[in-house]
């Protein structure tokens, strides 16, 4: 199971998370999301507790789509103390997210556990 989030547990789940988070832009109409949704809760076994998974309801949770400028459903966002270091939005298909999920799989779960809750850019990790 995901853990949703709104505009009032966004900060404390995601901002604040000592842990990177995948945060799951989506809404109930849109058939794209319900399609990914198996790759990411397979991405989410795979990284066990190295990544967290959450999900957003854009249409519940307008001020975060705007903040974050969502252009279309669903965008995926790792974000990593408090900063957005990967945007996924626009693939073209579920190899192409199945690839992407991959890759941040591998640089996130790769490497010394030296987190920070600081929310600082100087902590060695790769930027978008």
């Amino acid at each position: 199971m995901v853990l949703l989030v709104s505009e009032r547990t966004f900060n404390q789940e995601v901002l604040e998370s000592p842990i990177p988070v995948l945060v799951n832009f989506e809404a109930p109409w849109c058939g794209l999301c319900r399609i990914i949704q198996p790759l990411l809760l397979q991405f989410k076994t795979q990284c066990g507790e190295e990544i967290k998974l959450v999900g957003v309801n854009a249409d519940q949770n307008f001020k975060l789509s705007t903040t974050y400028r969502l252009k279309s459903l669903p965008t995926l966002l790792l974000i990593e103390n408090g900063i957005v270091r990967e945007r996924l939005d626009c693939f073209r298909g579920r190899e192409d997210l199945r690839q992407a999920l991959e890759e941040i799989k591998v640089s996130y779960t790769n490497r010394p556990k030296t987190y920070s809750t600081a929310k600082t850019a100087d902590l060695g990790c790769r930027t978008a």
